[in-house]
């Protein structure tokens, strides 16, 4: 461009309208490169697609219960503590507000 306008490309590149204007056509004129195709044998099947949806479906709801279960053992647990603080009642080994919850 600069050569055809008789200017120097600093001068150009130095003027945002007609930068702007150049870098738009440039991305006008790039070729997208094309997305190489998965060749068969590396595609999975609807099979083990439908397969692995459902052992992560299993998965989710696995976790959610297990997540129901951990919440309600925290709720417990906290709603134990704050009787025995309410109460003076000191926490002992034996005492269900200091139970462990989950694998320690």
């Amino acid at each position: 461009v600069a050569r055809e306008a008789g200017v120097s490309r600093s001068w150009l590149y130095n003027q945002p309208d007609l930068r702007a204007e150049i870098e738009r056509l440039r991305a006008r004129h790039r070729p997208v490169p094309a997305a190489r195709p998965i060749p068969d044998r590396q595609r999975a099947s609807e099979a083990s697609l439908l397969r692995r949806l459902e052992a992560a479906t299993e998965r989710n709801r696995q976790l959610e219960a297990e997540n129901r279960e951990l919440r309600q053992a925290l709720a417990l647990a906290l709603g134990e503590r704050r009787t025995a603080d309410t109460c003076g009642i000191r926490a002992t080994a034996t005492s269900p507000a200091a139970r462990a919850i989950g694998p320690c």
